[in-house]
């Protein structure tokens, strides 16, 4: 008898990843008012105090229960429309109460360390309540705090019905950057060790413009360095090569945090490193034009996002590579930090042989250019 491979859906999740999430772009929360973020099974609210510092705090004010993000930014504080109860946003404290003669000593509610990092604004999560080390804060951009790149092109979406898992899982995906991304990898390599992830890869031009005219042309290669630090903030340097004296150097952020544990935001943002004849304002442009391919690509994963099953148990082949491993890695965010395993924090290495799959892509696409010519030529 034939055994048949049953899908293992797995443990529903009941628990937030440890580290830093990216909010949003800094600035946009220093406009005077405070910003209300489903986040991590609950709510947050975000404001700006009178020096520019950016305070997160739990989203319901702990007299009544009202909505902190329906109040207003009174001074450094956050003040409850319900009764105007004051909350400092450096100490989680309630410093005021206008029509009583004294703030009881229990009025404390939860506030979240955070730091700004590229432009950005972050913030630590943890169920045990740690302190983070330095050496798990993101890096910055060479270059970026000089003003040597462009402002962020950004962007947000909700994603319904799918754990933030599926995304971090495209870190090891090779063959995925093909079929949904019009990517041709010719090199793909893993790397991971401690709280970081990296994704190696190469890609060459795609000749069939037949549907997506955004494809790159023949003789362009990408190449692409992208490092995941913590569970949910990517760094990804892209050097595209159109020709063979001129590389433009960009940079994607790509970032989430959960909604619930069957959503969560997606966040990307991308900017470009300033070259020599080029304004600011068009590199502003040339931003914004690789955000909109960007975008097309995040929205071709979230339509399989949508229809796919959670797997546990995912049957793989040789090119599929450290799906696993992976796995893995990503699992030191979702346990106590006691029951961290060397296993996920040990340095693991894999370079995927893309010379098959090459040879195959490369038949199909000149394939698809015969048929094109062909049609062509008879209409």
């Amino acid at each position: 008898m034939n055994q048949i491979r049953e899908i293992d859906p797995g443990t529903p999740m009941t628990r937030y990843a440890r580290g830093w999430h990216c909010l949003g772009l800094a600035e946009d929360f220093r406009d005077g008012k405070p910003h209300g973020i489903n986040a991590f099974g609950g709510k947050l609210v975000v404001y700006a105090d009178s020096q520019g510092d950016i305070h997160v705090l739990d989203g319901y004010c702990r007299h009544l229960g009202a909505d902190l993000a329906m109040g207003t930014v009174k001074g450094d504080n956050l003040a409850c429309a319900f009764h105007d109860w004051r909350w400092n946003g450096a100490t989680g404290r309630c410093v005021e109460i206008p029509y009583a003669r004294r703030v009881p000593k229990l009025a404390r509610t939860r506030k979240y360390q955070t730091i700004e990092v590229n432009g950005q604004l972050l913030m630590w999560h943890d169920p045990e309540g740690s302190t983070p080390s330095a050496e798990l804060t993101p890096p910055t951009i060479e270059g970026y705090d000089e003003g040597q790149w462009s402002k962020w092109a950004w962007n947000s979406m909700v994603i319904e019905g799918a754990h933030c898992r599926e995304i971090v899982d495209n870190n090891v995906d090779m063959a995925h950057f093909f079929y949904i991304h019009y990517a041709y990898p010719t090199f793909f390599k893993n790397v991971f060790e401690g709280h970081t992830a990296s994704q190696y890869m190469e890609s060459k031009g795609r000749q069939d413009f037949t549907e997506h005219p955004e494809r790159l042309w023949e003789g362009t290669k990408l190449r692409s360095e992208a490092t995941y630090f913590g569970p949910s903030y990517m760094i990804n340097w892209l050097h595209n090569d159109l020709g063979p004296d001129f590389t433009v150097e960009s940079v994607l952020i790509n970032c989430h945090y959960p909604i619930d544990q069957n959503s969560f935001m997606l966040q990307f943002g991308v900017s470009v490193q300033n070259m020599p004849g080029l304004s600011d304002e068009k590199a502003a442009k040339l931003a914004q034009s690789y955000s909109k391919i960007y975008e097309v690509g995040f929205l071709q994963d979230v339509e399989i996002w949508k229809h796919k099953t959670r797997i546990e148990n995912p049957l793989l082949c040789e090119e599929d590579g450290a799906l696993y491993q992976y796995r893995r890695w990503y699992e030191q965010f979702y346990v106590d930090a006691a029951d961290v395993t060397a296993d996920m924090t040990d340095r693991f290495e894999l370079e995927v042989d893309t010379t098959h799959a090459y040879d195959v892509w490369q038949r199909e696409v000149d394939e698809n250019m015969q048929k094109r010519s062909e049609a062509t030529t008879a209409s």
